[in-house]
């Protein structure tokens, strides 16, 4: 439970947090919000602003404690999923996003309308709001109240409900520049109370040893919580199966979530420039590469000093426990941080394409109302729609996270493949495309009833490869030919700064350095 001072502390940011959002989004006298401001927070974030936001965006409570459960039961290993993005991030700033701000497009399914038809652009904005809605918002929103219970003792109905109504008040006004200006004081409160309990729990193996001294312990006392790629005789290889955390599946599912996700692209698609926008990437990327001594270490720490808890997710909770008054209020501040900019940042992309792909195509320009009201009409009524549904959809699970993965796991290789066909070859056709897409789930939901002892990481590899072909195959019989929306890449300039060339660099050898040593 929580003392008076960390209750303040909580408190503090929460008021903090709300002053700041309702600051940053004040509009000029005489200027009204249009919906380049609030969608693209008027094409005007700053490289420090896209960076925090990333992160913001992609860490969350079922990150953190799934994470540091994952540390605990596996070890340093999971932390894959989080060097692997680093990567990702500097190959979608490189060869991504360019395509995409030459452009000039709002969504995501704005993009598939211009490279293949308004059909395809339909059917993947009508899916993609169905997932953020049903299934990733109420994940976030349900595994958020679920930790707070947890490391707090907070009844599960009043958590949901109180991080659904701040999120929602926190960034309705200001849109994406609410909620982007704002991820940089959470980003300073994740990684200062990450870093602080990572810290601590060093300290604690060690008994007052120090940081140094306490690493050196985990090592000794849990050498097998430091192999990186997994042998076969590994009783979690299912879940990290070797090798092909570096060249299979993994590549496949970062390349969606980073490069492909309005959830996560949206930050860089309002950036003032190109270059601000590579920079902000590559900020994200070396954040990325920090995350695993936030999420992964405390787990293995955790192992160390206690390897007998009911339950792995249970690790990152216990080693709350653990810390002092006050830190505990910061720490627990740096969760609620994680969670409710995930929120807002989920609710702002659900606005944006509710209203720009199926509003502004159903809805004829002269009935069309006021765009910005329609937004937020929909952000509230998203965020309503998935406090309903939580409990109900996610209750029964135990392992609510996995099986939210496993679900996303079954679409990711064919999202990849019509974008990735869309951008760099001119000849995918709009059928082609289609059938990726629903071949994609048809194929991962045939391979898991007909070969459930197939890694879910290679899966989607195998999948991706066999979409790819289904893709080429009916573009090739169809047509043949280029298509009227194929991408020029001889318009778009691919080139980068030394800055962001540098970066690119020095995350290839940190990784390469993490790889040798932890192999």
């Amino acid at each position: 439970m929580l003392s008076n001072i960390d209750v303040t502390v909580v408190l503090a940011y929460a008021v903090l947090l709300f002053i700041l959002a309702q600051w940053v989004s004040r509009e000029r006298e005489g200027h009204k919000k249009d919906t380049r401001d609030y969608f693209l927070a008027g094409s005007s974030l700053p490289w420090w602003a896209i960076g925090a936001s990333l992160i913001a965006a992609n860490i969350s409570a079922e990150q953190i404690i799934g994470m540091s459960g994952s540390g605990y039961a596996i070890g340093l290993g999971i932390a894959s999923y989080e060097w692997m993005a680093a990567i990702t991030l500097v190959l979608v700033g490189k060869f991504l996003l360019p395509v995409f701000l030459k452009r000039g497009i709002y969504t995501m399914p704005q993009f598939l309308e211009q490279r293949y038809d308004h059909n395809v652009r339909m059917v993947m904005a009508f899916f993609w709001l169905g997932v953020y809605v049903f299934v990733n918002l109420t994940s976030i929103l349900w595994l958020g109240a679920l930790a707070m219970q947890t490391v707090a003792g907070i009844d599960l109905v009043h958590g949901l409900v109180f991080l659904g109504l701040f999120a929602v008040g926190y960034s309705l006004y200001g849109g994406l520049k609410a909620v982007a200006f704002t991820d940089i004081v959470q980003v300073v409160l994740l990684v200062l109370g990450g870093l602080l309990i990572a810290w601590i729990m060093l300290d604690k193996v060690a008994d007052g040893g120090g940081v140094l001294a306490g690493f050196s312990v985990l090592v000794d006392k849990a050498p097998e919580k430091f192999d990186m790629i997994l042998s076969p005789d590994n009783p979690h290889y299912v879940s990290l199966p070797g090798i092909s955390v570096l060249v299979g599946g993994m590549w496949i599912m970062n390349i969606s979530y980073w490069g492909f996700n309005q959830y996560i692209i949206q930050r860089a698609l309002a950036a003032k420039s190109i270059q601000e926008a590579q920079k902000g990437i590559a900020f994200a990327a070396f954040l990325k590469l920090l995350m695993p001594v936030i999420v992964v270490l405390p787990g293995i720490a955790m192992f160390v000093l206690n390897s007998n808890l009911a339950a792995p997710d249970q690790a990152y909770p216990s080693a709350m426990t653990l810390l002092p008054t006050g830190i505990k209020g910061l720490v627990f501040a740096a969760l609620l941080a994680a969670i409710v900019s995930s929120l807002a940042s989920m609710i702002n992309s659900i606005s944006t394409i509710f209203t720009m792909d199926i509003y502004s195509s159903l809805v004829s320009e002269e009935k069309q109302a006021n765009r910005v009201v329609v937004g937020r009409i929909v952000a509230v009524t998203a965020m309503v729609l998935a406090m309903i549904c939580a409990k109900p959809l996610l209750g029964n699970f135990d392992q609510a996270f996995q099986y939210i993965q496993e679900f996303t796991g079954f679409f990711t290789p064919g999202i990849v493949v019509i974008f990735v066909l869309g951008m760099f070859w001119k000849k995918a056709t709009s059928l082609g495309a289609l059938t990726a897409a629903i071949g994609s789930a048809v194929l991962s939901f045939g391979f898991k009833m007909l070969w459930p002892e197939l890694p879910f990481i290679d899966r989607v590899g195998l999948v991706f490869l066999l979409c790819t072909a289904i893709a080429v195959v009916i573009s090739v019989l169809q047509s043949n030919q280029d298509q009227p929306g194929a991408v020029d890449l001889g318009d778009i300039d691919f080139s980068t700064t030394r800055g962001f060339n540098a970066a690119g660099v020095a995350v290839a050898l940190i990784l390469i350095a993490l790889y040798a040593v932890w192999w």
